[in-house]
């Protein structure tokens, strides 16, 4: 976790390509120690706007602190930064010793530090009795770690990832998210990662940025993010979510309510908006409740339905319901036991409620 703001600084960083828009006045400030995540769908500006980091890429204008200094000129060889990219380059003649002691005996150290820093990464990553093996020899998890020895071995003030675990498949990826962020506390570096994987972001990164169209829309926790989207592109793109537009017919400090198409939702926070004014209701599946019998004591938020889909997760069930307006509503439901919700199949009628702590008013 970061211990000071600031230590890596953007100010209104802009990269154009031609007529082409890449990253948009990016204003950014990330902390020491901080593992930052970059987080957008395919062409969003997350990949420039860290090749703009790392020196690949000049900005159009703005500027890049690093500890203080305006690095924004400044060639990538001179920046106290590395950069660790999905096919990890490693040098398929050399042995994994040699891939990691490449750059320490570029930069001309002395043959000791070499061999105490490469054997310091090595054990960090716990790869010592693989060090004569070639890395065809070592698995996608093995060769990843191999990428991060080397990374770090020239201590770096800023490391920067490019969806650093894309090349692995999902259950080793899930595994290797952990071993990366110990690794990567341990050594106490920054790390600016970029990914488009939500749940890599969720997982690794202690803040997150959710970028569109050059833009960055949102920073925050994993939880800020999730819980408390800022629009509808952020709710939408971090997991599900249903989203009910309507107009706001009540708003107060602590309470607010908007009239949708499948009726009256009562909200328990506020927005200091205009009435009528046109606003959307996000709700995320897990937070709805699902029941063929009408619950006791639910006064809000209680609607009706009929089940379309049930599909089965192992963990959990999904429901899709359809109001009698036509709307469909996605509902999770956890299996705390075996028999649990057996009893609902499709084309049920049943009654879905949520609290209203667990929506949120999106004005756009």
């Amino acid at each position: 976790m970061a211990d000071n703001d600031g230590f890596l600084v953007t100010e209104k960083l802009v990269k154009r390509f031609d007529e082409a828009l890449a990253v948009d006045e990016v204003s950014l400030s990330i902390g020491k120690g901080e593992i930052f995540a970059l987080l957008g769908s395919s062409g969003c500006g997350k990949s420039t706007l860290l090749r703009m980091l790392a020196g690949f890429e000049k900005p159009t204008s703005g500027r890049i602190l690093l500890g203080g200094q305006n690095v924004a000129a400044m060639p990538p060889y001179e920046r106290p930064v590395n950069m660790m990219f999905q096919s990890y380059a490693l040098f398929p003649h050399l042995n994994i010793w040699e891939n990691v002691a490449f750059g320490l005996k570029r930069e001309g150290l002395p043959k000791a530090e070499v061999r105490q820093r490469t054997d310091e990464m090595l054990a960090l990553v716990q790869l010592t009795p693989y060090a004569q093996r070639k890395p065809h020899q070592l698995s996608g998890g093995q060769q990843q770690r191999v990428a991060l020895a080397r990374s770090l071995a020239k201590r770096p003030k800023l490391l920067l990832l490019d969806e650093p675990l894309g090349a692995l498949d999902k259950k080793l990826r899930e595994q290797t998210q952990f071993e990366l962020v110990n690794i990567i506390e341990k050594v106490g570096v920054t790390v600016v990662m970029v990914t488009h994987d939500q749940e890599e972001a969720m997982t690794m990164a202690s803040r997150i940025a959710i970028m569109s169209k050059g833009r960055v829309l949102q920073v925050g926790t994993p939880k800020q993010i999730y819980e408390y989207p800022a629009n509808r592109f952020v709710a939408d793109f971090i997991g599900n979510v249903n989203l009910f537009d309507g107009k706001l017919v009540v708003d107060e400090p602590d309470h607010c309510a908007v009239d949708t198409s499948i009726g009256r939702v009562q909200v328990g926070h506020g927005i200091s908006g205009t009435l009528d004014m046109p606003v959307s209701v996000a709700v995320r599946p897990e937070k709805i409740s699902i029941g063929k019998q009408q619950p006791a004591g639910v006064l809000a938020n209680l609607f009706t339905g009929r089940v379309k889909e049930i599909a089965y997760f192992g963990s959990y069930n999904t429901f899709i319901v359809v109001t009698p307006q036509g709307h469909k509503v996605k509902i999770t439901e956890p299996n705390g036991s075996r028999h649990e919700l057996l009893d609902i199949t499709w084309e049920d009628d049943v009654f879905f409620w949520w609290d209203d702590r667990d929506a949120v008013v999106l004005r756009d």
